[in-house]
């Protein structure tokens, strides 16, 4: 569907600027994108994300694109080399279940967020590796994170990044596009921590982790055992595996994981 901006109507930033923990201008309640590849840490705050959708940016020699879509809530970082090549992307406009849908500017293919691969043009199919990316505040990242680098708000373009322009869309019901697939178990704009294994996929909504009233929830998907551990302080999570490594996870809203995966599981406290 069309979204409403053109093609790179949402521009995305190419040349990201960052600074240090130090020069850091952020409360700590605020949320932010968190990744850590080739030993450099990053946090990529909402309010400036919400304004540009992706960022073409790179950790040490790796291209990395970190992606965001307001209205799934969802925030995924993705190797960007495709095919061993490195690409970057561009906001296309179009939207699917109500997610963004990036264009890689080599061949203009687009590409599902929430499948991880593109969907038409020349590269269909093809798939986008998962980096581990936080969804959790600035306070809680630096903690992990103290010597992080942090996007700047000096982006190039003339946004006033302390505006919200989604205001009351994360505490409604309502949706602004539809979507193939609903389910009423959980408040739509519940965020939950979607894991794929396999292709197959589990989601485990927040509301259950805090209700466990435990800060490591032990589970078992696919064989797999696996370390869920969340945070009611920065209202966050994170998998592990059993050997302690942090497996690729995406926070989304609720509406949004089922939309795309509604056979998906879900984790419930008995």
């Amino acid at each position: 569907m069309d979204g409403g901006p053109p093609k790179d109507g949402i521009p995305s930033i190419d040349n990201p600027k960052f600074i240090k923990v130090s020069e850091v201008n952020l409360n700590d309640e605020e949320r932010i994108l968190g990744v850590f590849e080739n030993g450099i840490a990053k946090a990529y705050p909402i309010k400036i994300l919400n304004f540009h959708e992706i960022v073409n940016d790179h950790f040490g020699d790796k291209p990395v694109v970190i992606t965001f879509c307001p209205l799934c809530g969802s925030g995924i970082a993705f190797n960007a080399k495709i095919k061993g090549k490195p690409t970057t992307f561009g906001v296309s406009g179009l939207l699917y279940n109500s997610d963004v849908l990036l264009y890689d500017r080599e061949t203009e293919s687009l590409w599902s967020q929430l499948m991880f691969k593109a969907v038409s043009g020349s590269l269909v199919n093809e798939e986008l590796e998962v980096l581990p990316t936080a969804n959790t505040t600035w306070g809680n990242w630096k903690i992990k994170h103290p010597n992080s680098l942090v996007l700047s708000t000096e982006t190039g373009f003339n946004r006033d990044y302390s505006s919200d322009p989604y205001p009351d869309y994360t505490s409604s019901s309502n949706l602004y596009f539809p979507v193939s697939n609903k389910d009423d178990r959980f408040h739509p704009k519940e965020l939950i921590l979607g894991v794929v294994i396999n292709e197959k996929h589990k989601a485990y909504p927040f509301s259950e982790l805090k209700k466990s009233k435990k800060a490591l929830i032990v589970d078992e998907f696919q064989g797999k055992k696996l370390r869920i551990e969340y945070s009611p302080d920065s209202n966050s999570a994170e998998v592990f595996d059993e050997k302690g490594n942090l497996v690729p996870a995406v926070t989304n809203f609720w509406f949004a994981w089922y939309a795309f995966y509604p056979d998906t599981e879900v984790f419930t406290v008995k």
